[in-house]
Order: structure tokens, then sequence, then C-alpha cells
């Protein structure tokens, strides 16, 4: 049979071959990933990948858009390391760590008070635990929009009147931290929409948080709004940044009108001062 290759071409070809699989290779584990946000606990950071690599962080598989964006989060007591990795479409692996800053926090400490202010009767645990569920179920959404990358705006405007982290313990009792950033304003102060997103919660009258409106911001970020006075949506409705969702109020465990704005990415919550411009 006529050879039509020669055996140095055949070599040549295979060295070729080899070459590029290890360049290729090399180039993977070189791979460099773009952030923005704070690397901190209660931090955001918005990634970008080539399309077709995964992400996996805290072993699971992140949803990443069409255009190569995806979100980590880091919770209040993040430790200082934290890793992911990357995979490739050939199926090779890559891991990173991200150096996390530790923040402080306040406590402050009250005794003296009455046990019934300080821990809810049986009843009002029941309709605490029953409440929560709203919480628990809005933020397993995982929708495909990229409504986070709009820069957040201020919902309102005020004094801060408390701050992400902090935690009071009362009559020698730890209470749970406080997360979210509370905003002191006049009843009836208009509450806008930081970013674009779909109302995933739109509830009149929950115990601890009174008139409550939750954001879906895409890929698992959420933001919260609480003891407001009334709520301008409706659940499922879509809102654009700026659109007025309701209004400062004191309803719930509130003792003066504010604005309690939380924010979560999925089970993690986070600190929503982080994802404003300073």
């Amino acid at each position: 049979m006529q050879q039509f290759f020669s055996a140095g071409f055949m070599k040549k070809t295979l060295l070729i071959s080899l070459f590029l699989k290890g360049f290729l290779f090399a180039q993977a584990f070189a791979y460099e990933v773009d952030f923005i946000g704070d690397k901190t606990q209660g931090g955001l950071v918005i990634g970008k990948v080539t399309p077709g690599i995964k992400v996996i962080y805290k072993d699971k598989s992140i949803r990443i858009s069409d255009r190569g964006y995806f979100l980590l989060a880091f919770g209040r007591d993040e430790p200082s390391l934290v890793s992911y990795s990357l995979e490739f479409p050939d199926g090779t692996r890559e891991s990173k760590i991200l150096a996390i800053k530790k923040r402080q926090y306040k406590e402050e400490s009250i005794t003296g008070l009455a046990s019934n202010k300080v821990e809810p009767s049986q009843a009002e645990l029941d309709r605490i635990m029953r409440e929560q569920k709203y919480f628990d179920n809005a933020r397993l959404i995982d929708d495909p929009r990229e409504d986070f990358l709009q820069p957040f705006i201020w919902p309102v405007k005020g004094r801060i009147s408390g701050v992400y982290g902090s935690r009071r313990i009362l009559n020698g009792k730890p209470k749970r931290p406080h997360y979210g950033l509370d905003i002191a304003a006049p009843d009836g102060t208009p509450i806008q929409a930081p970013a674009d997103g779909i109302v995933t919660i739109n509830q009149p009258d929950l115990f601890y948080t009174g008139v409550t409106v939750m954001l879906d911001h895409g890929h698992g970020l959420s933001t919260l709004y609480i003891h407001m006075s009334k709520s301008n949506v409706e659940l499922g409705q879509k809102v654009k940044q700026g659109d007025v969702i309701g209004a400062v109020g004191k309803t719930g465990r509130a003792t003066g009108p504010h604005l309690h704005w939380g924010m979560s990415l999925f089970g993690t919550r986070l600190d929503p001062r982080l994802m404003l411009p300073d």
C-alpha cells in the first residue's frame, strides 16, 4: 500500500499535537478570574470567566451567565481563606484561594429586661416559624437575570441607625446578629428599588418585620425591605431601579420609623452597604 505520509512528517505532527495540548493545559492552569466587589466578611464579588468554564464554590456548581458572570458571597463570620475551583471544558480543574478581610462587629449588652421582652411566647414562636418559610423559599430562587450588574443606589436617604453584623446580648443571652442596614427616615418617606428586580415577597403583616417586600436581582441575589408603612408593589411584579416600592414605617418589631435593608445570596446574609458607592 502506498504510504501517504513519511515517518518524519508523522513524528513532527505528533510533537506539534503534544505541544498544543501541553500549551492549552498550561493556559488553563494559569487562568485568572476577574473580580469586582469586596473580598470581606459580609461582602459579595462579581466574577467573570470565559463561557464554558464551570465554577465550584462550597461544593456547589455556581450559576454562570451566558456572558460568563457569576457571584460569590462571604458570610458574617467567613474564615480568612476560602477556596473555589474552576472546571475547564476538557475536564481539568484548578483550585483557587481568596483572602477574606476580617471585620470587627459592635456588641451591646443590656440586662434587667423583662423576660417577655427577650423571648417570644410559644404562640409567637409558632408564628415566626411559619413566616420564616416565606424567606426560606424566596432565597432558593436562582434566576438567570443579571440585574445585579447595575450599580446599586440607596433605597432611601437618612441617618444610619443600625449596621450589619452588630449584636445585642440581652439578659446575658446573645441574640442573632443584625443582618442589614437600618436607615432612619420620617414615616412615609418613599423607598425606591436600588436595582432592577422581581418582587418575590409582598407581605402586609409579619411578626418581626411588619410590611415586608423582597426583590430578586438574579443568580440568587435578593434584597429585603422591612418595617415599612405600606407596600406599592405586587408579588411577581418587575420593578426598575428607582421605582417606589413602598414607604418607611415602624411596623412589626420596630421602635421608630426606619427602613431595615437586608441582602442575601441564597442563604448567605450580606452587608448591603458594600454594594453602594462611597
